[in-house]
């Protein structure tokens, strides 16, 4: 589509292709490479006699770049470049810029503009464009905005804003070009097309440029070897040959690319494309990863408002529901009056609900024999959490016969002394994609054979049959909320209908749960005993063991009960044993360990917490791999004494994040092997998750990944 990898006959194989490795650059600039600890000059790519004057191999880089610009090398570091300025070239003037890479610091020359830039104009370019971007009332009207901001700005042919979807296939949602050029408009893009390599390049190097897709690759020179010097922060780096191939079949002669990054994910992409080679300097290249910043930033603005007012429409409709609905002598005079509200609530063609035998349908939906088999089949997955899908028949094969009907399903159970399955059914809707190409044609790959990219990006039209339009997170919200509003006005119903029998049903269910509650307590009572008679002895043992190493082992052991218990405390004190609010959780955990732990350590944690509704043995994981990285932080981060701690919990659609940040030691100060990392490594997996550390410069930052339920289909 634009500068992304491309589709190749097997993508596997493209998937595991070193594009951070290249061993060479493209040609309009110079790279020299200097070991970080001499600054001496081992090896350089690109025409240094053209640029530079002369080889600069085994000569000092403060020399080359001159002692002004070097002063600034100390601030070098990897993940980002910095810029270190401009300085005159053997003809030209040079912008220079510099990062690290393992144990070498790379710099970077290309050509400047031919006139100098006016900063304070340019700057009120780019304030104007963000205003633009602030007056576009939807996300579809800003990336249209913005594709013909960043066309004015680049003089690109072709300017597209392109969206990754959930599959990671893609989708050009904005689009500006000159008179003549072909459009990509609401093309979809195969996930293929952008391997997973080249998405985490995209997170972390913001902005990329090929200038002639005609260029020859210059290889890095040098006597050492340098074929594995990572170029991932690289504006020079050599891209595929697979992916020059792939411009040139769309007739690209020159491309440009700027992440949008949103919640630290990668949301899109502006991609731009011109029909001959075209330069773009550093400081419009700069303007306009700016641009995507502030991009990202009002997409994540106007998606929240769209969230927030369809939030808004649902309460009010909520509202109507429970107006209308009638007595409860049956299940038909329960629902007989809220079933079209019930059934628009949540934009669906039909609704049912199911209890024991009795069964209420209305609108468009399955045989009644096929909706009994339906609500059996979601009888236990709808019990604790949504069911929810938009392609019934890809997690249940006999739906497909009734396809037409229900493809869409969501699904929450009403707990009634029967339970009650309520049903809110879509019919399928056949949706015609246009994509870029076919994306299921391919070319069989033979063992050795090169890849090569696709070749026709002709508009390709296919019907996918058998789903039906998704259900939003706000819609989930709603279904879940409208049954527990409409089971407290049932109850209250009864309440005054059926006082007499409802008193004796309330005195037996109050007495059920106290039981309930007592039983709980006294399990809870007696697996607190049992682990405070194993810390007591781990600490008996620890006072009498000789060896230093058994002592810290017994302490660490302690330690990790105590966390456990803790867990285990804090979980059996709230109200709910199902569902528990995580943000509340997480919060009221981190209090109780900090009673634990130094005074100062209270105001040192800072927490940062959005509500997350999750079922409680996830809570009960997530709480053990929050105290054991908290434990790491208070122990390793700054020495054992108290430093600054963030604890953050986000939401973005279907997954959680939980972020544990400090500003100590970095990465350094935590080792992988150790017992603590494996159990919380086992834990992330058993949440289907993944767990990462950054170095957050300076500190450590530790991302823990995972889906909040099953994903939707």
């Amino acid at each position: 589509m634009n500068s992304i990898e491309p589709l190749v006959a097997d993508a596997t194989s493209c998937d595991l292709e070193p594009i951070h490795t290249p061993g060479s650059i493209q040609p309009h600039g110079v790279m020299l490479v200097a070991k970080a600890s001499t600054l001496t000059i081992v090896g350089e790519a690109g025409d240094t006699s053209k640029f530079l004057g002369r080889s600069t191999i085994e000569t000092s880089l403060t020399e080359a770049i001159g002692p002004a610009l070097a002063k600034q090398l100390m601030s070098v570091t990897t993940g980002r470049i910095s810029v270190l300025g401009r300085m005159d070239g053997a003809s030209e003037m040079l912008d220079v810029v510099a990062y690290r890479s393992g144990e070498y610091i790379v710099v970077e020359f290309d050509p400047t503009e031919s006139e100098i830039l006016a900063t304070i104009p340019f700057l009120v370019t780019l304030d104007a464009a963000s205003s633009r971007f602030e007056r576009s009332s939807s996300v579809k009207e800003l990336c249209s905005e913005a594709a013909e901001i960043f066309r004015e700005l680049t003089g690109y042919d072709r300017v597209m804003v392109y969206q990754f979807l959930d599959d990671d296939a893609g989708v050009v949602v904005g689009e500006s070009t000159s008179s003549g050029t072909s459009t990509f408009m609401n093309h979809h893009f195969p996930a293929s097309d952008i391997p997973k390599q080249a998405r985490a390049l995209y997170l972390r190097n913001k902005s990329r440029v090929i200038q002639d897709v005609e260029y020859v690759a210059s290889p890095i020179r040098s006597k050492h070897d340098l074929s594995e010097l990572d170029l991932s922060d690289s504006i020079l780096r050599s891209v595929s040959p697979i992916h020059i191939q792939y411009l040139k079949n769309m007739g690209v002669g020159a491309s440009a690319s700027f992440s949008i990054i949103k919640d630290g994910l990668l949301w899109g992409l502006v991609a731009c494309h011109h029909s001959t080679a075209r330069a773009i300097p550093l400081s419009t290249r700069m303007g306009c990863q700016a641009l995507a910043n502030a991009l990202s930033r009002q997409i994540r603005s106007k998606e929240e408002g769209e969230l927030y007012r369809e939030r808004i429409r649902l309460r009010s409709q909520e509202d109507t529901v429970l107006s209308k609905l009638g007595a409860d002598g049956s299940l038909e005079e329960f629902f007989q009056n809220s079933g079209p509200e019930l059934a628009r609530l949540l934009a669906a063609d039909g609704f049912a609900a199911a209890q024991g035998n009795d069964l209420f349908v209305y609108g468009k939906m399955p045989d009644k024999i096929d909706v009994r088999n339906i609500a059996q089949y979601v009888r236990l997955p709808a019990a604790r959490l949504p069911f929810v899908t938009s392609s019934l028949q890809s997690r249940w094969p006999e739906a497909a016969s009734f396809r037409q009907q229900a493809s869409g399903l969501l699904a929450v159970t009403m707990s009634t002394e029967v339970p009650t399955i309520l049903m809110w059914f879509r019919a399928e809707h056949i949706e015609v994609l246009k994509w870029a190409g076919e994306p299921h044609k391919g070319t069989p790959v033979e063992p050795g054979a090169t890849l090569q990219p696709r070749a026709s990006f002709a508009a390709w039209s296919e019907s996918v049959t058998g789903t039906a339009p998704p259900w939003s997170h706000a819609e989930v919200e709603a279904a879940t909320r409208i049954v527990r509003l409409m089971l407290e006005q049932r109850n209250n119903q009864r309440m005054r209908e059926l006082n007499s029998e409802l008193s004796i049903s309330l005195r037996e269910n109050q007495s059920l749960l106290r039981q309930k509650d007592y039983l709980l307590k006294e399990v809870n009572h007696r697996v607190q005993n049992s682990l405070q008679l194993v810390s007591a002895f781990l600490r008996l043992q620890a006072k009498d063991a000789s060896s230093q190493d058994v002592k810290d082992s017994l302490d660490e052991a302690q330690k990790r009960l105590n966390a456990v218990a803790l867990v285990h405390r804090r979980l059996y004190q709230d109200d709910s044993i199902e569902i528990v609010d995580l943000s509340h959780y997480v919060e009221t955990l981190v209090s109780d360990m900090l009673e634990g732990m130094d005074g100062k350590w209270g105001d040192k944690l800072t927490l940062d917490l959005s509500p997350v509704l999750i079922a409680t043995d996830k809570a009960v994981n997530v709480g053990l791999v929050l105290t054991e990285l908290v434990i790491n932080a208070q122990k390793y981060a700054y020495g054992g004494s108290p430093g600054p701690v963030t604890v953050k919990l986000e939401q973005h659609r279907g997954v959680f994040r939980l972020i544990v940040s400090d500003r100590g030691r970095g990465k350094m100060n935590a080792g992988g092997a150790g017992f603590g990392s494996r159990m919380m490594r086992a834990i992330v997996e058993r949440l289907q998750g993944s767990l990462d550390e950054e170095n957050d410069g300076p500190g450590l930052r530790v991302v823990v990944t995972a889906p909040i339920q099953a994903a939707q289909h």
